[in-house]
């Protein structure tokens, strides 16, 4: 089994060393900003870094840079979300660019996709409409 202290110092490292994107990001879900969805940033997950996970929606956001459309990295992308799925987790990429683009649109795109398949809403929220008589 692999140990798990190089994981959590890779993370460490990452969270020092984020990219623009990703803290402009990061300033709209950290600390339940996004409606109560709590999320994590640069969290491990088995032999991956995500960049942004949400365990009650069991969500990962990826913030892809050019690097993500050149070589082979497109392709160990599919397979690190297939993975993932395997695992329950659900990976949402979105473009660097359009995270400079409208920090807003990004967050919208991401509490779409968690609302759609979360309808309860985070945990501990009450419904909206209250308890049925």
């Amino acid at each position: 089994m692999q140990s798990l202290r190089p994981r959590i110092a890779r993370a460490r490292k990452l969270r020092r060393e984020m990219s623009l994107p990703e803290v402009l990001l990061w300033q709209g879900l950290k600390g339940g900003r996004l409606e109560g969805w709590k999320f994590r940033r640069q969290h491990p997950a088995g032999p991956y870094v995500l960049d942004f996970y949400c365990p009650q929606a069991q969500l990962a956001v990826e913030i892809d840079g050019y690097a993500h459309e050149t070589e082979d990295r497109p392709e160990r992308d599919r397979i690190r979300d297939l993975r993932l799925a395997e695992r329950g987790v659900r990976t949402l990429r979105i473009p660097a660019f359009e995270v400079l683009a409208s920090v807003d649109d990004a967050l919208a795109t991401i509490l779409a996709l968690i609302e759609d398949t979360s309808p309860s809403g985070p945990p501990g929220h009450l419904p909206l409409q209250g308890e049925d008589p």
